[in-house]
């Protein structure tokens, strides 16, 4: 360690180490430009918290908030020094680890807009289908997503936007109606898929789609139609290099994709002719207008729906947007509601249809009914606030199923690797190795095991006890996914794999989740760490056993009455180990305290209390009187009782730490007694 880095003391910097003098009297300072002589921190010069609030200041690494406790350690500060700046410390580190959570989710709603503004500007055709074609290769996590349009004169489909291409000659394909797979969803209107392209004989391969398919190196294709009313206009296609199966839940969530995609082409194709409509009657000005205001208004129905889907809106939210607009109540019907019922005796075809007061539009994808958007309080509906409605479905949709399959897909394959790892330790390494690297999982790392589950105090129905497991093991799923670790439902609450960054610890990523966790659900998530395990896919079995001591770890801080926090077994020295091996609790705290509690409920003194306050308030008896509200002599008087009962060492570390161990077991017995 250099000797700038030690200088930490200071609001600016610390001191050196080698001068002697107490922490907060150093005199050899050097002020960095961004901080020198400010006023606020000059006030707080001599305060536990002033090291640290510059150390925040200048964005200093976390293993620098260590620095100025083992400083004044090192300088012979007293226990309440040291106790202050440990409290600082926390407090710090809880404070940089929330600004750098701002700062990522700051960067990520910077590309989310980014993403919006593509979809939300639909003034030009071009950059919609560019933003269109863009949007389905992340949805699918393909290498290449492309769109073909009809040419209805030519009477075939060509190329007209690629993401991911590199071959100039798949770029300029056209394919006949019926030709290669693209040419076969464009005319029977029906998604198709294959795994093998060139092994696949379903449909007509000829020598020019098959060379531009070569050229380009596509394997797995999947194409699905954009769809105006029963018309196709185009296809919308994601593809990889190499073979893949498309789940089902994939193919429904890009035919989704590209039938919200066909009504954001029409919606650009149309102000395109309003555009060329405006200029070509001018005579009719008035009439102009009012069309203009329609589309304007279609227009701004649609871009505020993409808005809502881009930004991670709900169905709630779709539904008071399209409520909003067409000025009457919506709300979302599920698949078992008698509105759903009406729509499939009803056959509408994805259009809005009336159903007595009310009007209906179907939320479905890939031919499965998801449920309905029901308006209520219009007897008649214009068709451009039909068209709003249906819209409004199709977003719906496609919020449903790609929660549905973000949320199921992701927790399905991560949860079965993790469970196989506890279920199943003796399988092969190296295809556990193979299968995590698909999830981009390194399991050669060190990695810590989390326990984490959810501190209702309310029972609840069955129904409601499972959908609680299913929240929180989305959650973790998502926590899972984000640090490219594993996550599974077990134990009524869930289990997490993540891997250890530089210079973290597992009481930190405990203490982290569970503050994500809570967050996400918005109630309180505990959440207890095991030891690092070197390497998971080298030593599979390691994971069970690390898994049972984050299970003990967490048992251990809800008997604390610590719920909602998150730390590792090690955190909790011999508190920590007593609780988790179910030791003789009682017997030992009648062994240490036992005098003192049977004092109590022989006189019906408070000499637990004074015991529990005076070590709460760092031994000081002035403290302690402040706290309990009574004499200083009272304490003393106290005090000099405990000592003849527990004995004249009773204050010194070790007997303190047990009497205080002791203390805090007393509290938690109720929680403690079976």
């Amino acid at each position: 360690m250099s000797h700038d880095d030690q200088r930490l003391s200071d609001p600016q910097h610390l001191g050196d180490p080698r001068q002697p003098g107490d922490l907060h009297q150093r005199s050899d300072l050097r002020q960095p430009a961004d901080l020198r002589q400010p006023a606020d921190l000059r006030q707080l010069v001599g305060r536990p918290e002033a090291p640290y609030l510059a150390l925040l200041a200048r964005g200093a690494p976390a293993e620098a908030y260590d620095r100025p406790v083992l400083l004044a350690r090192a300088d012979g500060a007293g226990p309440e020094t040291l106790a202050a700046l440990d409290a600082a410390k926390r407090l710090a580190l809880r404070v940089r680890a929330d600004l750098e959570g701002r700062r990522r989710r700051e960067a990520e709603l910077s590309a989310l807009f980014e993403t919006a503004h593509d979809l939300a500007g639909l003034r030009d055709l071009d950059a919609v289908l560019r933003a269109i074609v863009q949007r389905a290769r992340s949805l699918l996590g393909t290498e290449v997503a492309y769109l073909s349009l009809n040419d209805l004169a030519a009477g075939d489909t060509y190329m007209r936007v690629t993401e991911g291409s590199v071959a100039a000659r798949f770029q300029q394909l056209r394919l006949g109606m019926g030709e290669g797979l693209g040419g076969l969803v464009a005319q029977t209107a029906r998604p198709y898929v294959t795994a093998s392209y060139f092994e696949d004989d379903r449909f007509q391969h000829t020598s020019a789609i098959d060379s531009g398919v070569r050229d380009e190196g596509l394997v797995a294709i999947l194409g699905v139609p954009l769809m105006l009313g029963s018309t196709v206009i185009g296809v919308l296609f994601a593809a990889d290099r190499h073979p893949r199966v498309f789940a089902r839940e994939e193919i429904a969530l890009l035919g989704s994709f590209a039938a919200h995609a066909a009504v954001a082409i029409d919606t650009a194709n149309l102000l395109a002719e309003t555009r060329s409509a405006l200029a070509e009657l001018e005579r009719a000005n008035e009439t102009i207008r009012d069309h203009s205001a329609v589309l304007e208004r279609a227009s701004e129905v649609h871009d505020r729906l993409t808005e809502l889907v881009l930004r991670g809106g709900g169905v709630r939210e779709v539904a008071d947007a399209v409520s909003e607009v067409l000025h009457g109540a919506v709300e979302f019907a599920d698949a078992d509601s008698a509105e759903a019922a009406a729509l499939r005796l009803g056959d509408s075809d994805g259009h809005a249809l009336r159903h007595g007061e009310d009007w209906l539009a179907g939320v479905s994808a890939g031919g499965e009914l998801l449920g309905a958007l029901v308006l209520h309080g219009h007897a008649a509906l214009d068709p451009v606030d039909r068209r709003t409605l249906e819209r409004a479905a199709l977003v719906t949709s496609l919020l449903l199923l790609a929660r549905r399959s973000a949320g199921e897909a992701e927790q399905r394959v991560r949860g079965e690797l993790l469970d196989d790892f506890l279920d199943a330790p003796g399988r092969d390494p190296r295809l556990l190795r193979e299968r995590a690297a698909r999830l981009r999982a390194d399991l050669d790392a060190p990695h810590v095991v989390l326990a984490a589950r959810t501190e209702g105090t309310d029972p609840g129905s069955a129904a409601r006890r499972t959908a609680e497991r299913r929240r929180i093991g989305s959650a973790a799923a998502y926590l899972a996914a984000t640090r490219h670790g594993l996550a599974s439902a077990r134990d009524g609450g869930t289990v997490l794999l993540l891997p250890l960054g530089p210079g973290e610890v597992p009481a930190e990523v405990a203490r982290q989740a569970a503050k994500q966790l809570s967050g996400a659900l918005h109630e309180p998530v505990t959440v207890g760490a095991s030891a690092v395990v070197t390497a998971p896919a080298s030593t599979p079995a390691a994971v069970g056993a690390a898994y049972a001591e984050a299970r003990r770890c967490l048992e251990a801080l809800r008997l604390l009455g610590r719920s909602g926090e998150g730390a590792a077994a090690q955190d909790l020295g011999f508190l920590g180990l007593l609780l988790a091996d179910a030791r003789d609790i009682g017997g030992f705290v009648d062994r240490t305290i036992g005098a003192v509690v049977a004092y109590d409920r022989r006189r019906g003194t408070d000499l637990v209390r004074t015991l529990d306050a005076y070590f709460a308030n760092g031994m000081s008896p002035a403290r302690t009187r402040e706290e309990l509200h009574v004499h200083v002599n009272t304490v003393a008087q106290r005090i000099e009782r405990i000592g003849r009962l527990l004995g004249p060492d009773w204050q010194c570390p070790a007997r303190a730490l047990e009497i205080q161990l002791a203390l805090r077991l007393h509290r938690a017995s109720p929680a403690l007694t079976p």
